[in-house]
């Protein structure tokens, strides 16, 4: 940590004082800073209006990062540069975006990528998907909120995109206590998004869709799946959105396949992809759950089912119910496998451990009677890298697990 020089082309920030000792975490490297670290006794956070820029300093005055604050947020900071030189600016946020973008184009040719992945890309509170020429944001902060016109005008001069659309829906910006709202920086929005991975293509619907419209962190993960296919499996694709993972089990060699969700907007998109790929898919409108047992009473059985579900556990207390229906829907998977099967089971809680899933399918396979070989375990796609001083970053699991009847 140093001192700032005298001056500098940017006018200077306000203080935000840590408390004694609180700069350790920060010093290795993480970037958050929580109310109850600040020394609000010479710094009080009442007086920072949301999203302003701070030089966040230790008792002794040492620099440790320009911060944009929050004042109502448990997460009142977010360190953006270390720099004392360099504050945060239209040129950084250009650097940070071309840095981010050499990085996606050295992972792939297709231009279909998480571009930008908040704090992992020294971005926080940033979220960049690239469809072709179509970008599509979110912002999670009210400090990024504040630099969104410099964003967009440095997302300009990066790429040039025909479209940047700020799809601002997520439930995390009601933490930073921001608006949900959804608006074109530039360029005319199309209703739907185009993806390519590897020789498969999707369409997804933007507005109405999830997320960004598509879910780049599992694009590893799908292509892990094609070397487990059978030859004319029967596949069940639970929380299936718009069918990526059926459609890619049926290009490697399934027979046919099954897309459960709750969306019937979603179950159409899983038809007409697996059309524009040559298959077709069969589609239940349905509770996961109810599904599951639904489909056990008919005497349904299945090569490979893959478990995709929403975040069961979004906050620590929700861990016992969320370990517990991770713990169900694996046993209900469980109980439709055909002998010599394969279970995908995946979770993007955060709070669930990946040794807590694997614990999670272990007791649904004693309760089901089943024998449960881990295969392969995948994270989410290089394209939504992990920052090693935030594991906050880090936090889709994926199991790839052979089941068998349960022997002696």
């Amino acid at each position: 940590m140093s001192n700032p020089p005298d001056s500098h082309a940017e006018p200077a920030a306000r203080v935000l004082r840590l408390k004694r000792g609180e700069e350790r975490r920060l010093a290795a490297g993480h970037v958050w800073v929580f109310s109850n670290e600040i020394d609000t006794g010479s710094t009080p956070l009442t007086a920072f209006a949301p999203g302003v820029l701070a030089q966040v300093r230790t008792q002794r005055d040492a620099f440790v990062g320009y911060a944009c604050v929050n004042p109502h947020a448990l997460i009142c900071a977010r360190i953006l540069s270390r720099d004392p030189a360099q504050p945060v600016n239209r040129a950084l946020l250009e650097r940070r975006l071309a840095t981010a973008l050499a990085l996606r184009r050295r992972l792939g040719a297709a231009p279909h990528y998480r571009w930008v992945f908040g704090e992992s890309d020294q971005l926080p509170g940033l979220v960049l998907d690239r469809y072709g020429d179509v970008i599509v944001g979110q912002i999670a902060t009210a400090g990024m909120e504040a630099l969104r016109e410099e964003v967009a005008a440095a997302v300009r001069a990066v790429l040039a995109p025909a479209v940047l659309y700020w799809k601002n829906d997520s439930a995390a910006r009601e933490l930073e206590h921001l608006p949900r709202v959804a608006a074109a920086a530039f360029g005319a929005v199309p209703a739907n998004i185009e993806v390519t991975e590897g020789a498969l293509s999707f369409t997804a619907p933007l507005a109405e869709g999830q997320k960004t419209g598509w879910f780049y962190d599992q694009s590893a993960n799908r292509a892990r799946l094609a070397r487990y296919v059978p030859a004319g499996a029967r596949v069940l694709d639970v929380c299936s959105y718009v069918g990526a993972w059926a459609v890619t089990a049926l290009r490697h060699g399934a027979a046919r396949a099954h897309c459960v969700d709750t969306s019937q907007a979603a179950l159409e998109f899983a038809q007409l992809n697996a059309a524009r790929n040559g298959t077709a898919v069969q589609v239940l409108r349905a509770d996961a759950f109810e599904a599951l047992k639904s489909l056990a009473e008919q005497g349904e059985r299945f090569d490979l089912v893959i478990l995709d579900p929403p975040a069961f556990i979004k906050r620590k207390k929700d861990i016992p119910q969320g370990q517990a229906a991770y713990r169900k829907l694996n046993q209900l998977a469980l109980g439709l496998l055909a002998d010599e099967g394969l279970l995908v089971s995946c979770s993007c809680s955060y709070h669930l451990a990946p040794e807590e899933l694997v614990s999670a399918i272990q007791s649904a396979a004693r309760h089901s009677g089943r024998f449960v070989q881990i295969l392969e375990a995948g994270g989410q796609s290089p394209d939504h890298p992990v920052h090693p001083a935030i594991p906050e970053t880090r936090y889709l699991k994926a199991f790839f697990c052979r089941v068998t009847r349960e022997v002696g």
